[in-house]
């Protein structure tokens, strides 16, 4: 090998090196530091659960039957899914709330969303639809903070109070030991960084 391709390879995988430590920093923060759940008790206009788990379903139905807010909106059902399918499936997990046929009426249901962008944008015209102001949004706690930023591009005149839950997957603390728990938040941790980037360019550009 010529000095000169040497020279090519040594900055390349400089470069590549630059690119590659900043993002495993930031991968291993973004593991080892995700939301918490939340003790808080704060009423809001709305509780909007993201689907993705029976668990995220059987949080926001206690949240409703509570008292922490008026309605529940749930985004991204699958078509055919209905209201009573939903708490159904709530009641079958851990500490989900006793049947109560009054909290089927104060649920609406979202069939549009297919992302965490399409959840954003459904939530959003909901919100507006009802003249809510102020919700909770339920998640797992690896899909938080990507969810508060795409709901902050699109909706920023809504507040949101986060109510992360913690799946079995990331309960444990561990991710680095089991390989699907770290390919999902390794999957999880690039989508932030994208989204991340949207939100500082918009910023940027005064798009948001």
């Amino acid at each position: 090998m010529s000095r000169s391709s040497t020279v090519a390879v040594r900055r390349a995988a400089i470069l590549l090196l630059a690119i590659l430590l900043p993002f495993a920093a930031g991968f291993i923060w973004f593991a080892s530091n995700l939301p918490e759940p939340t003790s808080d008790t704060t009423q809001t206009d709305a509780i909007v659960v993201l689907t993705g788990g029976s668990d995220r379903i059987s949080t926001g139905v206690s949240l409703l039957a509570a008292g922490r807010a008026k309605r529940l909106f749930v985004s991204g059902v699958h078509h055919g899914v209905d209201v009573a399918e939903l708490l159904k499936l709530a009641r079958g997990s851990p500490g989900a709330p006793p049947a109560d046929a009054s909290l089927a009426s104060r649920i609406d249901l979202g069939h549009a969303a297919g992302d965490t962008v399409g959840n954003a944008v459904e939530t959003a015209d909901w919100m507006h639809a009802n003249h809510f102001r102020t919700m909770r949004l339920v998640t797992a706690d690896y899909h938080m903070r990507r969810a508060l930023i795409e709901f902050r591009l699109t909706a920023p005149d809504i507040e949101i109070w986060p109510n992360p839950v913690q799946p079995p997957s990331t309960g444990s603390g561990r991710w680095w030991r089991n390989r699907a728990t770290f390919d999902l938040l390794l999957a999880e941790y690039g989508k932030f960084v994208v989204a991340k980037w949207r939100y500082l360019f918009a910023h940027l550009t005064g798009g948001a």
